[in-house]
């Protein structure tokens, strides 16, 4: 299984107010999940996937003790692809609107 990612915009700019050293935890945490999934393992406890409550369809994944990223289940564009888009990365504060 292939985990194929894009990004929203507003992650995009989400991202860019992160410092260096949150967004390395990030992408250590997604090279965990996309892992999990590749193998089909459910997500490993540390990473916190849940669904964001009063928001159907949008998970979050915690990378930090106040570092959180939103995401939803894309459209796969190939066969025995799990595609992940990426709405919303920082703190608590991104939940007002996952």
């Amino acid at each position: 299984m292939n985990v194929a990612h894009e990004r929203t915009t507003r992650f995009l700019r989400d991202w860019n107010k992160l410092a260096i050293p949150e967004q390395e935890r990030f992408a250590v945490a997604v090279r965990r999940f996309a892992e999990d999934l590749m193998h089909g393992r459910p997500p490993r406890p540390g990473l916190r996937v849940k669904p964001v409550q009063a928001a159907p369809g949008i998970f979050e994944i915690t990378f930090a003790p106040d570092g959180r990223a939103t995401w939803e289940y894309g459209q796969p564009q190939h066969q025995g692809e799990t595609r992940i888009i990426w709405r919303r990365i920082g703190g608590h504060g991104i939940f007002a609107n996952p």
